[in-house]
């Protein structure tokens, strides 16, 4: 009850706040830069000055928040990452170094490599197989509210919920798990899925790929909307069948949005913690680099500069995939 009365005075602490924001910032603009009891060419530029000086004053809060949560930390992990664990004496390049020869950090980047490659792929196709049924039957709104409230869930929340489905008793035992108790219902072994090295990637994949499939199922279901219908009607008269229609029609017009969304899974992706952490935190072989990083970072005594080195590697492997991202979104909008 205390944690729902703060969360409540927390919200309207913060709605407050930014009313009087805006009100006070308006008032000491006009103030200082009066357009009313004034003539002529004076009211004119001061009223052009506050018109472009207003909008700065309504970003400047995001802006600095920016600034300290986002800048800020880019350039002292850089920083960070070429010193030595206490994060005071310069080392050079012996962070970098030391994950070429780490096992547990090529333990990582081969399991980001792994779930690169599948969820994104498998998020994307679900929500493009899903929006294209779905427009198609009379309770499709109901069937993407459900698919897509898994997105309402944290990652931790989730990974509890699916602890549940891969939770393990021993032979004999009655299974509350989920898939182990259908595997004993058909004559199967129990088996504790998430130990298993290699496959239990897997496991844990499918968590995310269940919370994101609702995700690129709103944006391509939008995209797919967007299509003429007269398009499709000149296909049907052509003769194309439905996949035809669907493969040859729709999806090469909404390419540049299924990449977005195949793009945006794929930064999710890269920074994957979360799931990991609670799930397994990194045992079993399913470490992934940002989890590696916390552990480095926070845990046994903590080393900031190897923490920091992998965080920048991390950083490196996101801002190609974002600044494309950001290029494509620029193009498809005639650079507006």
């Amino acid at each position: 009850m205390n944690q729902l009365v703060f969360a409540i005075v927390t919200m309207l602490a913060g709605v407050l706040a930014c009313a009087f924001y805006f009100f006070a910032t308006n008032w000491i603009l006009d103030a200082i830069f009066p357009s009313k009891g004034l003539s002529g060419a004076k009211a004119s530029q001061n009223l052009r000055t506050t018109n472009a000086i207003r909008p700065w004053l309504f970003m400047l809060p995001a802006l600095l928040a920016l600034a300290i949560y986002l800048v800020y930390p880019v350039f002292e992990s850089v920083r960070l990452s070429f010193h030595d664990r206490s994060g005071e004496n310069v080392v050079g390049l012996s962070n970098f170094f030391w994950m070429l020869g780490d096992g547990e950090f090529r333990q990582s980047i081969f399991n980001n490599f792994l779930w690169l490659l599948v969820v994104p792929a498998l998020s994307t196709f679900f929500g493009l197989v899903i929006a294209a049924l779905t427009d198609r039957i009379w309770w499709g709104n109901i069937a993407k509210t459900l698919i897509f409230m898994p997105m309402a869930i944290s990652f931790v929340g989730a990974a509890v919920i699916w602890k549940f489905v891969y939770d393990y008793r021993a032979e004999g035992s009655e299974q509350i798990g989920i898939l182990n108790a259908i595997v004993t219902y058909f004559g199967g072994s129990p088996e504790a899925w998430i130990t298993l090295p290699f496959w239990n990637n897997f496991f844990l994949m499918v968590i995310l790929i269940w919370i994101q499939t609702g995700f690129a199922m709103v944006i391509l279901s939008a995209a797919l909307r967007g299509i003429p219908e007269e398009t499709l009607e000149a296909a049907v008269i052509d003769g194309a069948n439905g996949l035809q229609i669907f493969f040859k029609i729709m999806i090469p017009q909404i390419w540049g949005t299924i990449a977005v969304v195949w793009t945006t899974i794929t930064i999710l992706v890269l920074k994957v913690f979360d799931i990991v952490l609670a799930m397994t935190n990194g045992q079993w072989q399913t470490q992934v680099l940002a989890n590696l990083m916390f552990d480095w970072m926070f845990r046994g005594g903590g080393d900031f500069g190897r923490g920091a080195a992998i965080a920048v590697v991390i950083m490196v492997l996101v801002v190609p995939i974002m600044i494309w991202n950001i290029r494509n979104a620029m193009r498809e909008t005639g650079g507006h």
